[in-house]
């Protein structure tokens, strides 16, 4: 907001005491905003970075069966085995948090297949069906931690620039409007004092003259 000069009127210093508290209000209103942000943070945290923390786990358990099912089979046996592939479909939900818009992933089907899903005999290559089993229980702690790691980096977008806001309206804007409501205020004053003397001037002189 730029420091456009107020008129050295009592109009004008209304306007800038107006201003000012409007300004007090949008501000208090940013302070909580940013408080609840901060509270949301903190209480998604801890579940993220457990999620965080079993996707690394998981990832580390499924490379290792990876390679023993391609030391097994081979690439040309992996790839037969794999077939007929599929296409895995997510249904994405739109929904508001403190003002941020987000989107939750919901697999429509299983992500983890059975054996019969997968259209192999019980006991049958046993490496490769562990391979695929962990690399698709990876896939879904990945979909369903999407959403959470989305709204946490949505809400700290959204923290970051209630921040700026909150400081640009404490730091910038509130001084300015101040010190043109102290000017306007001088002005008057000065004018009223000036106006008072006048007055006792002609006052003074319509005495010398009765």
């Amino acid at each position: 907001m730029s420091e456009a000069r107020l008129p050295a009127t009592r109009l004008g210093l209304l306007r800038a005491t107006r201003r000012l508290e409007r300004l007090s209000r949008g501000t208090s209103l940013l302070r909580r905003k940013r408080e609840a942000l901060v509270a949301e943070l903190f209480s998604l945290a801890r579940s993220a970075l457990d999620t965080r923390e079993q996707i690394d786990a998981q990832a580390r358990a499924a490379w290792p069966l990876y390679l023993e099912a391609l030391a097994a089979e081979g690439a040309a046996g992996l790839t037969g085995l794999s077939w007929p592939s599929r296409e895995l479909s997510v249904r994405v939900t739109a929904r508001v948090v403190w003002g941020v818009p987000v989107a939750d992933l919901e697999a429509r089907g299983p992500i983890v297949r059975t054996l019969a899903a997968r259209g192999l005999p019980p006991g049958s290559v046993p490496a490769a069906v562990e391979a695929a089993e962990a690399f698709e229980r990876l896939t879904d702690l990945l979909v369903r931690a999407a959403p959470r790691e989305m709204l946490l980096r949505r809400l700290g977008e959204a923290l970051s620039q209630t921040t700026r806001q909150v400081n640009r309206l404490e730091r910038h804007v509130a001084p300015g409007l101040r010190r043109q409501a102290a000017r306007v205020r001088s002005a008057l004053d000065e004018r009223e004092r000036e106006e008072h003397v006048r007055l006792g001037l002609l006052a003074r002189a319509a005495q010398a003259q009765a």
